[in-house]
């Protein structure tokens, strides 16, 4: 193997290690879920906690919407391996709107360990 291979295997191994390029995952639980229509939007906060020190970008991501519910999970980018971090339960918040497709009456969340149903305020 060449150089110029090898030094482009690094990158590529050193850019895959990057916080940007890390999968989301769940976090560890979701303690409450708040959805409220307005104009024809449902917005819905999302509060939990995660296992330790380090997450980033929490977001809601819509898994099935049938008009009547909207299944999310609650997402996170988990920091890298090798990344020193606080080892404790760590709150994390997440909001999201969603465009309403007909008349939705609840939002029902994901979690790692728990999941949770909230009916939307109108």
């Amino acid at each position: 193997m060449n150089i110029s291979t090898r030094l482009m295997l690094a990158a590529c191994a050193l850019a895959c290690a990057t916080p940007a390029f890390a999968a989301d995952k769940r976090v560890y639980k979701i303690d409450s879920l708040i959805a409220s229509m307005k104009r024809g939007v449902i917005v819905v906060q999302a509060s939990g906690a995660v296992q330790s020190g380090g997450w980033s970008k929490p977001h809601l991501r819509v898994l099935h919407n049938d008009g009547h519910t909207i299944t999310v999970e609650f997402l996170a980018a988990a920091p890298p391996p090798g990344m020193t971090v606080i080892e404790a339960i760590v709150p994390i918040t997440a909001t999201a709107q969603i465009k309403a497709r007909g008349r939705i009456a609840s939002v029902h969340a994901f979690a790692e360990a728990n999941e949770i149903t909230a009916q939307v305020l109108h």
